[in-house]
């Protein structure tokens, strides 16, 4: 285990900043997920932590000593690929053992780790095989094993079940934060994916555009954005934004009550036009065109999403028109020049 900190780290290409000015601390053996869409630099910091990128300025540091110009091979971090990165002329027993045999590792302590490192992830059968004969889950597993065997300090893994076909990839998610809590080996999980990200990770690290925007705990991610980014990327569907002067009004589509539902005091009462529903199973997603109820709203009228679950006592329709409150305990606000979360407004819902 370790503790992974970044300090004003950069990394420069002319003009282009891919990373820029970003400082981590993770815990002892927490899963930190780097979360950001494709172009926001989160790949970029991940090279730099396990040694393929310099930095252009800033430090990175593992147990309080910097790592930076030091050779990937000599940092005992271990990463994961997108690829899974397998050589196809090696069986699954020696693309295993391949980091050990490269390190001279005696051959007792070869077969204990491998021993010990199949048993965990359960593919002790697909040893002789080569990774042609693997399917996409078990790919995943050896360069797992592959990386375990190598006792790092830190694992790094790079989006590695975006190449899994969707109906596996819940399995393989529950099956790493299984593998994570029994390891504890502090992780840098980098993801494009917010469901991987708030599902997988103790907390979460939004960057865009190589800027650090917001880190916290999946939950904390969720329910208090700290600013317009955060409030728009996290969440799916995301959070309805909707301007009220020099101020935008924030509420998950949840938040969104009947009028006469709840008996909280309202941030704003919306009238809103049904005009598509969409039946998810469990749940509906209805969405809707605000035709009345906000101050300044513009002259386009803004859009909602409203999600309720089946049992609810109302299913609404398209062509519907009602009346909707947001209760003030769950609105969130943000400047709208700053973008950065601020207290509500006076004579908001008054």
């Amino acid at each position: 285990m370790a503790i992974l900190q970044t300090q004003s780290l950069k990394k420069h290409y002319g003009r282009i900043h891919a990373v820029d000015g970003v400082d981590l601390t993770t815990a002892d053996g927490e899963m930190l997920a780097v979360l950001g869409p494709s172009g926001s630099g989160k790949s970029t910091l991940m090279r730099m932590v396990a040694g393929l990128e310099e930095p252009s300025s800033g430090d990175i540091l593992i147990d309080g000593r910097s790592v930076v110009g030091i050779h990937p091979r000599h940092r005992n971090v271990a990463m994961v690929f997108q690829s899974f990165a397998l050589y196809p002329h090696m069986s699954v027993r020696d693309n295993i053992r391949f980091p050990l045999v490269s390190r001279k590792v005696s051959r007792a302590e070869q077969r204990s780790k491998l021993d010990w490192v199949t048993g965990i992830l359960e593919i002790d059968d697909l040893l002789d095989r080569r990774p042609t004969r693997l399917s996409g889950g078990q790919s995943q597993k050896v360069a797992l094993a592959r990386a375990l065997v190598r006792d790092p300090e830190l694992f790094v893994f790079d989006e590695p079940l975006s190449s899994l076909d969707a109906q596996i990839r819940s399995q393989a998610r529950a099956e790493l934060r299984s593998l994570h809590d029994r390891t504890q080996i502090t992780t840098l999980y980098v993801t494009h994916d917010q469901l991987e990200a708030l599902g997988l990770a103790d907390r979460v690290a939004v960057i865009h555009n190589g800027v650090l925007h917001q880190v916290g705990t999946p939950r904390a991610l969720y329910q208090d954005p700290a600013d317009l980014f955060v409030a728009g990327f996290i969440g799916d569907p995301p959070m309805n934004l909707l301007k009220m002067g020099d101020t935008v009004l924030g509420a998950r589509p949840e938040d969104l009550f009947r009028e006469g539902e709840i008996s909280e005091p309202a941030a704003v009462t919306l009238d809103v036009e049904i005009d598509q529903v969409e039946f998810l199973g469990a749940e509906s997603l209805a969405y809707g065109i605000v035709r009345g109820g906000l101050p300044d709203a513009g002259e386009q009228p803004p859009r909602v999403i409203l999600r309720f679950r089946q049992e609810a006592e109302h299913h609404f329709q398209a062509g519907e028109r009602g009346r909707f409150v947001v209760p003030r305990s769950r609105a969130r606000f943000f400047d709208r020049k700053t973008e950065q979360r601020v207290a509500e407004p006076k004579g908001v819902g008054a």
